[in-house]
């Protein structure tokens, strides 16, 4: 059952809202991407709404991000087959009266846009109605807060990549020769506090010096929420606010979609927005760098042959959270299919 579970997990948990593309990469020609290891094909409308279905066509299995953007619906480059955003055959050109005209036969996403990008909703079965979407304040509140999406991709698992953010002390040591991570303690005793819609995993007896706190949270999404410490010289002063979050490809690789978040107002978002662009962007792009070079060059089955120690309760209880959820879902998978077995 363990090895089973793992298995699940390593090509991403469903019931939950990804982001699988920043806004500004979807446009009129369609594209196709891999997410939770499922071919998926993405195209904006001539209305600007974005329609997200498996990319495969149901005549012979071309891939429908090579076709043709007929608006709501998407044609098949190799015979001209149209399928609607739903999924549906609408048009089979070549044939009268073709059986495959109204049948849905591809997989349709459910898809929002919002915060600077795609999110599609992936349910345990296909049909699964989606769920709620809910985001942290910082990134809700548009009015007090001002963000950039940045995203990018890396080849490693995604499970990696969330426990590299649920590890507040690695800042200390990777990060220290980075602009706003080089201060406080190098030993630092760890604590864990549930909150509504995850826990907290911070260090104890330091606050607003370095990475010292991670909160993860699940509200349709998940995702982990930071703040580092800014001093005036990079802007408004207080707390830079990051909330990130990670898709998984394949189990090899992932994308990660970061918010650089402040609360600023009048002017001072002016001033931060302009700053951000002409002189913070690139030393945060560093950060990432850093690491997803540690992440890629993990040694093979890197999780098979750890020794954890008290920093990474954290990551342990992470792992649990994931755990839990990979088996519910799991069982709903082997009930569903018994149940269609026993069908007559």
């Amino acid at each position: 059952m363990t090895d089973s579970v793992q298995a699940y997990l390593d090509t991403g948990l469903r019931d939950l809202w990804y982001p699988v593309l920043a806004s500004w990469e979807v446009h009129s020609a369609p594209v196709g991407i891999t997410r939770l290891s499922q071919q998926i094909v993405l195209w904006r409308d001539d209305k600007g709404h974005v329609h997200a279905l498996e990319d495969r066509c149901p005549h012979r299995g071309a891939r429908l991000s090579m076709g043709w953007n007929l608006g709501e619906r998407i044609a098949c480059w190799y015979h001209g087959v149209a399928v609607n955003g739903a999924g549906q055959v609408e048009e089979v050109p070549a044939v009268d009266n073709c059986p495959l005209v109204g049948q849905k036969c591809v997989r349709h996403y459910p898809v929002k846009e919002t915060q600077g990008a795609i999110f599609l909703w992936f349910g345990v079965q296909p049909d699964d109605p989606p769920g709620e979407l809910r985001f942290p304040q910082e990134l809700e509140d548009e009015t007090q807060y001002s963000q950039f999406l940045c995203t990018a991709a890396w080849q490693c698992n995604y499970q990696y990549a969330l426990e590299n953010v649920m590890d507040p002390m690695h800042g200390t040591y990777l990060h220290s020769s980075s602009h706003s991570m080089a201060e406080g303690d190098r030993q630092a005793d760890m604590s864990l506090h549930p909150t509504d819609d995850g826990f907290i995993f911070q260090k104890d007896g330091q606050q607003g010096v370095n990475f010292d706190w991670v909160e993860f949270g699940d509200t349709g999404a998940q995702w982990m929420r930071l703040s580092i410490p800014y001093k005036r010289r990079f802007g408004p002063g207080g707390h830079f606010w990051i909330v990130g979050m990670v898709v998984p490809e394949d189990e090899n690789h992932c994308r990660v979609f970061f918010w650089r978040i402040r609360r600023v107002s009048g002017w001072q978002r002016d001033m931060w927005r302009f700053m951000y662009r002409h002189r913070l962007e690139k030393l945060h792009w560093d950060v990432l760098e850093q690491d997803r070079i540690v992440l890629e060059s993990l040694a093979p089955n890197a999780r098979q042959h750890e020794f954890l120690y008290q920093h990474d309760v954290g990551l342990s209880r992470l792992r649990r959270v994931m755990q839990k959820m990979a088996r519910a879902q799991i069982d709903r998978l082997t009930a569903c299919n018994t149940a269609q077995s026993l069908t007559p």
